[in-house]
């Protein structure tokens, strides 16, 4: 819901607090309330009932539909977010009906930090609400009872011994609506009262439940008698190779090829290339220096990992002396196995990827160029030099247009049969140049929506001299097109 109020206040759209709002998604039997405000909540709205018993309880509803994909990925982008405080954080996979979504962090060994287990729930607050979310936090020994108590227990309730549990329905074992329901025909109606029946008892009566929905593995999950582990997802893999030193050196040379050759292994192994590199070496005196290298492509040739560094070496300050060398691919990409063609011949698109590896190696990558296309059929606007700064991406194209374009054009006086012809003969640089065949021609049109009122299209021609010279000739307007006066003929381009 707070998601959704945001979207709408972005959008400029803010709504009132006193405005009772609900989110709704398809249910079996019409649509479903999937979250409230506040001010529905206090109006009689429920998550999980239908969306006509709600309107008939509350006239005053407004209504808009869910998303309750992108709320997951919100999710889990907060889940990344939440690693300022401990690295093992979670998206909540389980969320009952009205009980909310929620993240799950593993503490231990960091509320120190953060000067003890209350200043770090008020950060927690704090920073949620700068984000504009939002929370109820619980601090427990135990996955289970942390939910538990964020849910159903006080505000800001951190546990402080197993009586603090026995109170909260049995909703807070995390079972789904069926099983709660049973248990409260049963009288079980909280905690307490079902941890004080005799466990065979409970074993009998749910010994076909799934695990999930079993009430006595969710109450050894909620006491920590069963373990329930954190695995945060999208941990990259770690693709590095060590070099350990019996005696500090000076020079990481004669140990980078051995270092590159082990990389490429972890690489290989994971189907995977390098786009990025970093050589570390830890100094004696408990320094580090670095030095980077990119690849235009993924890549996992050791001798030209090797060849990238071997004019950056230079710039490691190594102090004293370093004992240990480290070589890693903090950013990979796919790559799987490359195959030569049916000729014996190698990869070509890979041997110009190496080639731009090298320059950008030797001269800086400033020093290169890098061209992106652009969505324009006006020849000079069809690409646009990328930012240098930016990793460099290798891009191949194929085009029946010349590679070399002259900017600008350079105007030429042509000789032709008839005004809408192709030309016999051209002047350019104070040279005649007899045109011995021809292709076009090809029109294109000037954009209306940034070209200026009045500007005449093109007709291209691809001309050819006797000796063989090729060129790229564009005819600017035609004869009476009301836009000037008589034609004028450009040299655009020159083929190869």
């Amino acid at each position: 819901m707070e998601r959704w109020r945001q979207q709408a206040a972005h959008l400029g759209n803010p709504l009132s607090d006193d405005l009772p709002l609900a989110l709704v998604v398809e249910g079996p039997h019409g649509p479903v309330i999937h979250a409230a405000s506040r001010a529905a909540h206090l109006a009689g709205v429920t998550a999980g009932a239908r969306l006509t018993d709600m309107r008939a309880l509350c006239p005053a509803l407004r209504v808009d539909y869910a998303d309750p994909g992108a709320d997951r990925a919100a999710l889990d982008r907060l889940a990344l977010w939440a690693r300022r405080w401990c690295p093992w954080t979670v998206a909540d996979p389980w969320a009952a009906e009205g009980a909310g979504h929620g993240l799950i962090l593993d503490t231990t060994g960091s509320d120190h930090l953060w000067g003890g287990e209350g200043p770090m729930l008020d950060g927690i607050e704090a920073s949620l609400s700068t984000l504009g979310f939002s929370a109820r936090l619980a601090l427990a020994p135990s996955w289970g009872a942390a939910w538990a108590l964020a849910r159903f227990g006080p505000v800001r309730a951190i546990w402080r011994r197993a009586g603090d549990l026995d109170p909260l329905p049995v909703a807070a074992l995390r079972l789904d609506a069926d099983t709660v329901l049973l248990l409260n025909r049963l009288g079980l109606r909280t905690i307490g009262l079902l941890s004080a029946l005799p466990r065979l008892s409970l074993a009998r009566r749910f010994l076909r439940a799934e695990a999930a929905q079993n009430p006595l593995i969710r109450l050894d999950q909620l006491t920590g008698h069963l373990a329930e582990p954190i695995s945060p997802p999208g941990l990259a893999e770690l693709f590095r190779a060590d070099a350990r030193l019996a005696e500090p050196i000076f020079d990481p040379a004669h140990q980078l090829p051995g270092l590159c050759a082990t990389l490429c292994e972890q690489l290989a192994r994971a189907h995977r290339g390098a786009r990025r590199l970093r050589l570390t070496v830890y100094r004696t005196d408990g320094e580090t220096s670095r030095i980077e290298a990119a690849c235009a492509l993924p890549a996992r040739d050791p001798a030209h990992l090797a060849f990238l560094f071997r004019d950056r070496l230079d710039r490691i300050d190594p102090g004293f002396g370093f004992d240990l060398i480290s070589l890693e691919a903090p950013q990979t990409e796919p790559l799987g196995t490359r195959q030569t063609d049916l000729a014996g011949g190698t990869d070509a698109p890979l041997e110009l990827s190496h080639l731009v590896d090298r320059l950008t190696a030797r001269f800086g990558r400033a020093a290169l160029a890098q061209l992106q296309p652009v969505a324009s059929h006006i020849p000079e606007r069809a690409e646009r030099r990328a930012d240098p700064a930016a990793a460099p991406v290798l891009q191949l194209a194929v085009t029946a247009r010349p590679q070399r374009l002259l900017d600008p054009a350079e105007e030429v006086t042509v000789l032709y049969a008839v005004p809408e012809g192709p030309p016999g003969q051209f002047r350019w640089r104070r040279r005649i140049y007899r045109v011995a065949r021809y292709q076009g021609p090809e029109r294109i049109a000037p954009e209306w929506w940034q070209d200026r009122p009045g500007t005449r299209l093109r007709d291209y021609f691809k001309v050819e001299d006797a000796l063989g010279h090729r060129f790229w000739l564009y005819r600017e307007g035609l004869q009476g097109d009301g836009r000037g006066g008589a034609p004028r003929w450009f040299v655009h381009g020159i083929f190869t």
